[in-house]
């Protein structure tokens, strides 16, 4: 299976950092491909994007000033088949990403990466008090994922937090 490209570029309003890609976004080369997966249809709904882009569409986010990486690039069927190594791995290589570009805002696609990547053993939704790269606000959101039990609109109420906080 082949990675996915990250859409990023420097000094973005919010990079979404998700677990890593599906079977789906590997075979397609799009981030969020499978059509059980919510994230374009948050996205739209939480007033971050005009409309429901799909997954095709991704390099868009990057117009928008948004961008997309995961912290474990190997695809899998679940988040649950990514190794110890492969986390400790892409921690180091996600703080470095977000070092060099400078996001404002890194928003975590699952409660679950943010996790992962601070270290933390708990966290609630929303901005974090303490970002893991100084000068970034950290940003917990709801996974997207199908198998995700959240209600839609909850985790759209969430990710609306974002709008709040790109526009001050």
């Amino acid at each position: 299976m082949k990675e996915v490209n990250d859409r990023i570029k420097e000094n973005l309003k919010i990079l979404f950092v998700g677990f890593n890609p599906s079977i789906r976004s590997s075979e397609t080369g799009h981030h969020f491909a499978n059509p059980n997966n919510r994230f374009w249809r948050i996205l739209f709904e939480a007033g971050l994007t005009s409309r429901k882009l799909t997954a095709a569409e991704d390099d868009m986010l990057l117009d928008l000033d948004m961008g997309i990486t995961n912290i474990v690039a190997r695809p899998t069927k679940a988040a649950d088949e990514i190794t110890k190594e492969e986390y400790r791995q892409g921690r180091e290589i996600l703080k470095q990403k977000i070092s060099r570009l400078k996001p404002k805002i890194v928003c975590y696609v699952g409660k679950g990466v943010y996790l992962q990547f601070s270290g933390r053993k708990a966290a609630p939704w929303g901005v974090q008090e303490e970002a893991v790269v100084p000068g970034t606000i950290d940003f917990a959101a709801p996974s997207s994922s199908g198998l995700v039990r959240m209600k839609l609109d909850e985790m759209v109420a969430i990710y609306k937090g974002l709008v709040k906080i790109t526009i001050k």
